[in-house]
Parts: C-alpha cells; sequence; structure tokens
C-alpha cells in the first residue's frame, strides 16, 4: 500500500492542535507530520502526547526557532522523502483547510495528476468568514500572479496542496528562494514549468476560530515583488 503524508506546520497552534489531528488521523490512510517552530504556548507538547496514541501515523519536527512557513514546509518534504512516502500533502493547522477534503484530493494524484492544489476560486470565491478587504486583497493578488507569469492557476497562493513524490524528488529545495506567502507562489510556479499535471480541486475556506492568523495584508504585499523575481528568472532560465 502506498503511503500519505500530511505535513502541517505549526506556531503557536495549541487551540487547534488536537482537533485537526483527530479529524485527520480518522481516515487510515493519512499519517501526518507535525513541523513546530518551538511554539512557546505548548503546541509539540500536546502533539507528544498525542504520539502515544497514535505512534505509527502522528510524527514531530521540531525546530529551533521560526524560520518561515517555506522553511517548515521545507523540512518536512525532505523528512517524507527520506521515509518513502508517495504522497505529499501540506495544510493549514487551523482548520480553514477541511482534512476531509484530503481524499478526494488524493485520488486526483492516484489517477492522472501530479499536483493537486485545494482552490479557493476554481468556482467563484469560496472563503467563510474572512472580512471584505482580505478577500479582495487575497482575490486580485492570485490575479495578479497569474497576470505576471501566465501561470493557469486560479488559486496560486493557495496553502492546501498535495503533491505525488516524483515532483518533490525533481526540485531542487536548495533554490527554493522565498519562505513566506512567496513560498506557495513559488512551488507551483516551478512544478508548472516542470510540466506536471494539476489539477485545482474547489474546497471552502473557513477563517480560523481560534488562535491567532499569522497572516496580514503586508505579508501579502511585501510577497508581491517576489512574483517579478520568479518571472524574470524564467526567462534567463534560472527557475529550476
Amino acid at each position: 500500500m502506498k503511503k500519505v503524508l500530511v505535513i502541517i506546520p505549526t506556531y503557536n497552534e495549541s487551540e487547534n492542535i488536537q482537533r485537526v489531528v483527530e479529524l485527520t488521523l480518522m481516515d487510515s490512510v493519512f499519517d501526518i507530520l507535525v513541523v513546530d517552530d518551538s511554539s512557546p504556548d505548548g503546541t509539540a507538547d500536546l502533539v507528544f502526547e498525542m504520539i502515544k496514541t497514535h505512534p505509527n501515523r502522528l510524527f514531530l519536527g521540531q525546530r529551533a526557532g521560526k524560520e518561515g512557513l517555506g522553511k517548515a514546509y521545507l523540512h518536512g518534504f525532505e523528512w517524507a522523502l527520506k521515509k518513502k512516502y508517495d504522497y505529499i500533502f501540506e495544510m493549514d493547522a487551523d482548520l480553514s483547510h477541511d482534512p476531509r477534503e484530503l481524499s478526494p484530493m488524493l485520488s486526483h494524484l492516484k489517477s492522472d495528476f501530479d499536483m493537486v492544489i485545494g482552490s479557493r476560486y476554481i468556482k467563484g470565491i469560496n472563503v467563510v468568514n474572512w472580512p471584505l478587504s482580505r478577500i479582495l486583497l487575497s482575490y486580485f493578488a492570485s490575479l495578479y500572479v497569474r497576470w505576471t507569469t501566465f501561470m493557469p492557476i486560479k488559486d496560486p497562493t493557495a496553502g492546501f496542496v498535495g503533491y505525488k513524490r516524483e515532483v518533490l524528488e525533481q526540485l531542487d529545495f536548495n533554490k527554493i528562494k522565498f519562505v513566506g506567502y512567496a513560498f506557495q507562489i513559488e512551488m507551483k510556479f516551478k512544478v508548472w514549468k516542470k510540466g506536471f499535471k494539476f489539477i485545482e480541486h474547489p474546497i471552502i475556506f473557513t477563517n480560523r476560530s481560534l488562535g491567532v492568523s499569522k497572516m496580514n495584508g503586508k505579508i501579502i504585499w511585501e510577497a508581491l515583488p517576489a512574483v517579478l523575481i520568479l518571472q524574470i528568472n524564467s526567462i534567463l532560465n534560472r527557475t529550476q
């Protein structure tokens, strides 16, 4: 049987981590790697306790400090490849991504697709409990990415993504330049440029009800110049 891993990065997610782990592990197909950036709120301690109940399906990677979302995911990708997982997902810890969508997303990878994206914008705008200003900023940021890179993905900033093992094996993680919001764009851009097949799977994104979001408008604005850098490097054949 092929192995499936869900990577969940955390920083101060003690209010959400138990619930998201429980919901994900309800489907026996999925294992979980929590990558915690030394959360001062005890997130890692809660994961340690849950590992006692799920020693073969739940794992914890601890990092010395908060270095950004991209670094956490790269840590998880390297761990997953080393452990010979066949399908690797990335998912937020705050339940904005519904773990029940993992199974239909996995079915796409088991068919003819190399990357599946949990998309907020493939069927209109499916976002719940976000203020209008944030919805508009996120939506128009996605449009900007598409117009600048010509990448045919409606939700290029999405953080709910699954990959076949072979996709990650062909990426040079040392050449992933961005660690924050732009990391999600860079990953999709490089996968697309390599010619892998992808599909956007419609999801409903629900804003967190517990804990504090790490995302804000400033982070999005700071990521926008990275899109130009990706496109320039692509023109200069430096995307790989």
